[in-house]
């Protein structure tokens, strides 16, 4: 079966070996990938929060071996993804270091995937496309993770705010 695509976040995960989720958001506007990679805590909830304090701010460290992580205000971190492949202005493609309990992944090899593609369909319209793989890497409970990121607080959240984020710049 194909993965579900649309032109509006909030699509359900498709029933693929591995599985995958697949969403998809079009924006209006210059620099989606800038936007994307450098303003990414403008649009990451900060309720999406594993550490035990409230977050400060969340980094992305835009380069091959980077990481996405959030800081308290303690000063304690949580890095939460990191970078495998790094290629502006088309794509980025992160891990998924959080187990199906929602805490930090320490053993990398039940890490799953997701990449974020930016693809130019007109001068200022680009479609952005998150995909969510090999999700059955996690072992146990993986589904779980599944209906985590596909549901209404996972992917389809962030994508709705990164396109409020980006209209409200154009």
């Amino acid at each position: 079966m194909a993965a579900h695509r649309g032109s509006q976040p909030g699509l359900a995960p498709s029933r693929e070996d591995p599985p995958v989720w697949l969403g998809t958001a079009r924006t209006i506007g210059l620099g989606t990938f800038s936007v994307f990679t450098d303003d990414f805590a403008s649009f990451k909830p900060r309720e999406h929060n594993m550490l035990k304090v409230e977050i400060v701010e969340t980094v992305f460290e835009p380069r091959v071996g980077g990481s996405l992580y959030d800081r308290g205000v303690d000063g304690s971190e949580c890095r939460w993804a990191r970078v495998l492949a790094y290629d502006p202005p088309h794509r980025v493609l992160f891990s998924w270091d959080i187990s199906p309990r929602w805490q930090i992944e320490r053993d990398l090899e039940k890490s799953s995937e997701w990449e974020v593609r930016f693809i130019a369909e007109a001068p200022e319209r680009t479609r952005v496309e998150l995909e969510h793989r090999r999700l059955d890497r996690h072992g146990e409970g993986w589904e779980g993770v599944r209906q985590g990121v596909g549901g209404d607080q996972g992917w389809p959240l962030y994508l709705q705010r990164f396109a409020d984020v980006l209209g409200k710049e154009a």
